[in-house]
C-alpha cells in the first residue's frame, strides 16, 4: 500500500486527487495538507511514502521550501510537485530542493498513477522534457553567474570618475547633460566613455547599457557606491 499526503491550498484540486488516487487498490491518502507549513507537520505525523505537492500555497514557494525541510528529516519520503505549467525555473529549484517528479494538474489520471507508482518503486527515469529544462536553467544560471563575475570584474577596475559617468548614461543622461552635472567638458565626457568602452570591449554605449541590464545593475551600483 503506498501511502500519500496531497497538499494543495485548494480544496477542489485536493479533492479531486484524493477522489481518482482512491481508486486505484494500492494508494491510500493518508492526509490533506493546505499549506507548506501544514504539510511539513502532517508528513512528521502520518510519515507518508509520497507526497503530492503543490509549489504555489501560502507562497509563491512554499511547495518548494516545504520539499527541502521534509527532505532534510525525512529523506526516504517521495515528493512529486504539482503545478498549473512547467516553469523551468520553479521546476529547477523542485528538483534542487529534493523533488522526484511531477505532475501538471491537468495530466491524464494514467500519467499520474503512472508517475507515483514509478516514483515509489524507485523506477522514475528522468523524462528528457524534464531533463532539457534542468540543462538549460543551469545553463541559465551558471550565464548570469559568469556575466556577474565579468562585469564586476570591469567595474571595480574604473576610476570613480568613470563610474559615476557610467551611472548617469545609464540611467538615460545624454553626454551633454553628464558634462553639465559633472561640471567639465563634453569632449572630457566622451574621453571617459571610450575608455569605459575599451575596458568592457564594446564599441556602443548600447551594448554596454544591455549587458549591464542582464546583471541587475541599479543593485550592483549601490553596492560598489558602499565600497
Amino acid at each position: 500500500m503506498i501511502r500519500i499526503l496531497l497538499a494543495d491550498d485548494n480544496a477542489d484540486i485536493r479533492r479531486y486527487f484524493h477522489q481518482i488516487l482512491e481508486r486505484e487498490p494500492d494508494f491510500q491518502v493518508v492526509g490533506e495538507a493546505e499549506s507548506g507549513e501544514a504539510c511539513v507537520l502532517m508528513a512528521r505525523s502520518c510519515r507518508p511514502d509520497i507526497i503530492l505537492m503543490d509549489i504555489q500555497m501560502e507562497t509563491e514557494t512554499a511547495g518548494i521550501d516545504a520539499t527541502r525541510v521534509i527532505h532534510e528529516f525525512q529523506p526516504e519520503c517521495k515528493i512529486i510537485i504539482l503545478t498549473i505549467h512547467s516553469d523551468d525555473e520553479m521546476l529547477f529549484r523542485a528538483y534542487s530542493s529534493g523533488a522526484m517528479d511531477f505532475i501538471v494538474k491537468t495530466d491524464s489520471i494514467a500519467k499520474i498513477v503512472s508517475s507515483i507508482q514509478k516514483v515509489s518503486q524507485n523506477q522514475l527515469q528522468l523524462r528528457s522534457d524534464v531533463a532539457t529544462k534542468i540543462v538549460t536553467e543551469f545553463q541559465r544560471i551558471q550565464n548570469e553567474r559568469t556575466s556577474l563575475l565579468f562585469t564586476l570584474n570591469i567595474l571595480t577596475k574604473m576610476t570613480n570618475s568613470e563610474f559615476e559617468v557610467l551611472c548617469c548614461i545609464y540611467r538615460g543622461d545624454s553626454y551633454k547633460e553628464v558634462a553639465k552635472t559633472r561640471f567639465v567638458s563634453e569632449a572630457t565626457i566622451k574621453s571617459q566613455v571610450n575608455s569605459i568602452l575599451k575596458k568592457f570591449g564594446m564599441k556602443r554605449m548600447k551594448d554596454v547599457i544591455s549587458a549591464l541590464n542582464q546583471v541587475n545593475f541599479p543593485e550592483l551600483a549601490e553596492m560598489m557606491q558602499k565600497r
